[in-house]
């Protein structure tokens, strides 16, 4: 767990931090060490625990004192899995509180039960153990709208990001990798780059724009496996929306770049051809990106 949460926090992101050794920890840990100048073992080697030591002062998990804020909602229970249905909720947001606060600190809710017991009352007043990842700034552009500045800090998303000038997804890899203007690695991600019906579009993109908090305009003629019965909707905005908090838009029409409402899934599922990360990364990545930023997709 002190591993991925430091990974996490450095820009090295294992996706869903849930304390165990796995494919994605691996690959946040070669990312780690490239950028570092570290051999690419992939493993917690003597060379990469002696560079991460140098933040030894940073415990895995802290306790937290519960808030109405936290518990307040709105939840809207579970999510219908037709887009019709979900195109007649008010918003696509939490379940519950459970699933808010697994979000808020890059985690599941079974993980929040283990460190916790699975009897934890969520009530206001109540200390819990949670994943180290609260934010060093939240200090947003004053261009940013309040509901979106809001969402970066129930995301545990920090304001002190770098700036990339350019991405890269590997489809052999699984990851997306932002560099900076010297050419060096700054952050790195996992992904789902699209299925054998969808593939990941291999090219040279850019980074049109980026939508946050969107709604998701539903066409079933672009979705191989949509039923025949499906009907054009439009699916209001929310965490647990089809293209989660955020879309950054591409050069390619109809493909992007965002979030979603499965972060455990990251990486182990097929898309529909576009980039997908957990809501948490994808917003951490929409404030390193501005338009015209090139995204290059390769094998």
């Amino acid at each position: 767990m002190r591993i991925q949460v430091l990974l996490d926090r450095l820009g090295f992101s294992p996706g869903v931090l849930d304390g165990q050794a796995g494919m994605s920890l691996t690959k946040a840990l070669r990312g780690y060490q490239d950028a570092n100048g570290l051999p690419g073992s992939g493993r917690p080697d003597d060379a990469t625990m002696k560079r991460l030591d140098a933040h030894r002062d940073v415990p895995a998990t802290i306790e937290i004192t519960l808030g109405d804020a936290e518990l307040r909602g709105p939840f809207v229970g579970a999510i219908p899995r037709g887009e019709t249905e979900q195109a007649r909720l008010p918003a696509m947001g939490y379940a519950d509180a459970m699933e808010a606060l697994a979000e808020r600190y890059h985690t599941t809710p079974a993980l929040l039960a283990a460190l916790n017991g699975a009897q934890t009352k969520l009530a206001p007043g109540a200390r819990i153990t949670v994943p180290n990842v609260l934010p060093a700034s939240t200090a947003y552009p004053e261009s940013f709208k309040p509901e979106w500045k809001a969402t970066l800090a129930s995301l545990s998303v920090s304001a002190d990001q770098p700036k990339a000038a350019k991405l890269v997804v590997d489809k052999s890899d699984g990851v997306l990798r932002a560099y900076d203007e010297a050419g060096a690695l700054i952050a790195q991600f996992p992904v789902t780059t699209g299925s054998r019906h969808d593939p990941l579009p291999i090219g040279r993109w850019k980074v049109q724009g980026t939508s946050f908090l969107p709604p998701f305009h539903f066409n079933p003629k672009l979705f191989w496996d949509a039923s025949s019965t499906d009907r054009k909707a439009v699916i209001p905005p929310g965490p647990n929306g089809p293209v989660g908090v955020v879309w950054m838009d591409l050069d390619k029409p109809h493909y992007g770049i965002h979030g979603t409402p499965e972060p455990q899934n990251i990486g182990r599922t097929a898309s529909h051809g576009c980039i997908r990360l957990t809501n948490w990364d994808a917003a951490r990545l929409s404030m390193m990106v501005k338009p015209g930023t090139p995204a290059i997709f390769q094998k």
